[in-house]
């Protein structure tokens, strides 16, 4: 589209033409916009698809709006009950708001949905909705299989809001069509049209539309034959795209869900998109939109947006945001101090109370948990307090609010025992270094996707340092590059000296690796160990290795399975296996998963999980044995761990257990929903966990007593 000369312009013409960019933006605000509104959802479970605000001053630091819950009912707006990739535009009249999202709940498959929400605002808080469903609207829309990730621009020239979004047809690729709202923003009034025309005809999904310089730049990402994020431009808004084929992201992992917008008062421009696997956005500038530079190192979120928009906004309609959803007990909740256990901060808005559990070692008499004060917020009395004797009166007040007074409590709590989502801990206690280690699954990633693995050392339990990342699928496996899951860990010695043998979970396979450290560098055999089910079994998984040597022989075993257990002997290289004497000992149907063996007074006990780990009713229970190769024996009340609703304790189960060297002391390593919102999270819970170590002690005849989960943890071991 060429610029017309502005002579020519009659003053509505000159309104409308600078609502598409072609002239300053800032001529359709009342004020200059001087903050930002994130529009996003979470995941894909429960509520997490959903319609989520947060807001920034500068476009690099974000704070969720309503704790970071939906601020729209899905099931009130959806014809699913749930929504995804929320798009919002300030409209042609500077003060009315268009969002647009896809009517979808991804449990139901992802091409399970035809429709998108319409939603429509004058004041970013109250909004009215629609519901189009795209193959109940239109004919020969038999095969339509998916209606993803719509997004509205104005049209000048047609006068009307323009949305567009992806389809896909049968085993065609999706497409990027548009079709034009009606003036009530309720319906779509034109037949959809194909907006773009890929040379490769691969699919395109995720458009994103900016005019800059004349020109109207469509963002996408492509999927078969490379995915990533491309861009195509054209002189027209409605045809004429040309592919500039190059990819934009700035990263090797997989990326969705780009948006661009213009930062206030500056010539750049931030492309931002979802790096869906690693639960994480990247922001990049440019000046241009031809080069991009990452900036991740400027910005900051006290949440995890999926698929999302950023919207420039006014400082009155920030104003208006906060007064409705930002308050006193949101500023407290998101403390930045390193020593709060930020994910497990707990807020009573009821009672207007908040609880800091803090990490070991923390000085309770004079401690400042840094809270928030951006925004307008006013904090009194300032810290540093003293929590040493009870809890502490702060008053808070954002804006013209009065201000409310919150009763604080900071405890040092021990449980969960390191910082941030990690499951299906393993801890070995290595005779060369003295210390504990533990190795963990590394969680809070969508689906069970992490491709890394960490390990942690402590010399007492309690304290842990991260010894960092000690294989990286993609960068140390070449037979399985996704769903890290579920370690175990052998001290062995080998010609006089220790080995630790590391077995993992990697595309439900079984891996294991070579180190003579226990916490690396680890070599991968450059093979799987374990890649399909024992003869006779029909279903279930090849993960969650256990690795037990017997202090009787010296022998080690390899023990995996879910939906089964079964055992192997390991050969004396410790990384093949006896394949001849597999054995299924699976010990009754309450066996789900993470087999966990050890030897004490002549017996041989095993623990498993049983449910599903999305649940909050994932336990675990135990046999005995006289071998380490079964039949194993199932005492009557053979449950030893479950939740504790009074503690807000659920999902308790894929644990471990290790015995402090020369006692018969004992504790349990386990990991559970992270607390308090892992409840709250529906599946998502099973993959964003904590892990936790409690003791666990035997009763005269050798069997074990029910643990108690707590918070407190245990005490540091000498």
């Amino acid at each position: 589209m060429m610029i017309p000369n502005k002579s020519r312009f009659k003053p509505r013409s000159l309104f409308l033409a600078a609502l598409t960019g072609i002239l300053s933006i800032s001529n359709v605000y009342a004020q200059k916009p001087s903050a930002y509104l994130f529009t996003y959802f979470t995941g894909n479970t429960g509520n997490e698809e959903a319609i989520r605000f947060g807001i920034s001053k500068d476009g690099y630091n974000y704070k969720a709006l309503n704790n970071d819950q939906p601020i729209i009912s899905s099931a009130k707006i959806s014809s699913t009950g749930g929504v995804r990739d929320p798009h919002i535009l300030r409209g042609a009249d500077g003060k009315t708001f268009y969002m647009v999202v896809t009517d979808m709940v991804s449990a139901r498959g992802w091409d399970s949905n035809r429709a998108m929400v319409l939603l429509k605002s004058t004041d970013l808080v109250n909004w009215t909705s629609s519901i189009v469903n795209i193959q109940k609207k239109y004919p020969k829309q038999e095969d339509l299989l998916r209606v993803w990730a719509p997004q509205t621009i104005y049209d000048a020239k047609a006068k009307k809001y323009m949305v567009y979004w992806s389809m896909k047809h049968g085993n065609g690729p999706d497409i990027i069509y548009y079709s034009y709202a009606n003036a009530d923003f309720t319906d779509l009034e034109t037949e959809p049209k194909q907006l773009f025309f890929s040379p490769t005809n691969g699919s395109c999904i995720d458009g994103d539309i900016i005019f800059h310089n004349g020109k109207y730049h469509l963002f996408f990402k492509t999927e078969g034959g490379g995915n990533g994020i491309k861009k195509a431009v054209s002189t027209k808004l409605t045809e004429g795209y040309v592919l500039e084929d190059k990819y934009l992201q700035q990263t090797k992992e997989a990326v969705e869900g780009a948006g661009v917008f213009k930062l206030n008062n500056s010539k750049d421009y931030i492309l931002m998109y979802d790096v869906y696997m690693k639960g994480r956005y990247q922001f990049t500038k440019s000046a241009d939109l031809e080069n991009f530079k990452v900036v991740d190192q400027d910005v900051t979120m006290d949440f995890h947006p999926r698929h999302g928009t950023v919207l420039p906004i006014t400082q009155k309609e920030l104003e208006r945001l906060t007064a409705k959803w930002y308050n006193g007990a949101t500023i407290l909740k998101t403390a930045k101090s390193n020593s709060i256990k930020k994910n497990n901060i707990v807020l009573d808005t009821v009672n207007s109370t908040v609880y800091l559990p803090v990490k070991p070692g923390t000085n309770l008499a004079s401690f400042d948990p840094e809270f928030d004060k951006g925004l307008d917020v006013v904090i009194s009395p300032k810290g540093p307090y003293n929590f040493s004797n009870g809890p502490v009166k702060i008053n808070v007040s954002v804006g013209a609010k009065t201000a409310k007074n919150y009763s604080v409590t900071a405890s040092e709590d021990h449980n969960p025992v390191l910082n941030g989502y990690f499951a299906d801990p393993e801890i070995v206690y290595s005779n060369k270094t003295k210390k504990y280690h533990l190795y963990p699954t590394s969680d809070g990633f969508t689906g069970w996707s992490g491709n890394f693995f960490k390990s942690f050392s402590s010399p007492d339990l309690v304290n842990w340092t991260d010894d960092g990342v000690i294989i990286d699928l993609p960068k140390n496996v070449t037979w399985a590059k996704r769903n890290a899951w579920a370690p175990t860990i052998a001290e062995k010695k080998v010609n006089g000296d220790y080995k630790y043998f590391y077995y993992f979970t990697a595309a439900q396979k079984i891996g294991v690796a070579v180190a003579d450290l226990p916490n690396g560098p680890f070599k991968d055999s450059g093979k799987p160990l374990i890649a399909k089910r024992p003869n006779g079994v029909r279903g279930g998984q090849e993960i969650d290795p256990d690795v037990f040597t017997d202090p009787q022989t010296g022998k080690s075993y390899l023990y995996w399975g879910n939906g089964y257990m079964a055992v192997a002997p390991l050969n004396d290289d410790m990384i093949s296996i006896d394949t001849t004497a597999i054995k299924v000992i699976t010990p009754d149907n309450t066996f789900r998963e993470g087999a966990e063996v050890f030897y004490r007074n002549g017996k041989y006990y095993f623990l498993w999980s049983e449910d599903d780990t999305r649940s909050e009713n994932y336990r675990v229970r135990y046999g005995y044995s006289d071998s380490p190769t079964g039949k194993i024996i199932i005492p009557k009340d053979n449950l030893i761990l479950a939740k504790d609703p009074s503690l807000a304790i659920f999902g308790t189960g894929h644990n471990s257990v290790i015995q402090v060297p020369g006692k018969d002391e004992w504790y349990i390593v386990y990991h559970r929903f992270t607390r308090p919102n892992g409840i709250t999270m529906g599946d998502a819970a099973g993959y964003n966990r904590e892990v936790c170590i409690d003791k666990m002690e035997f009763n005269a005849d050798g069997s074990i007593k029910k643990v108690l989960p707590t918070l407190t943890g245990i005490k540091p071991v000498k």
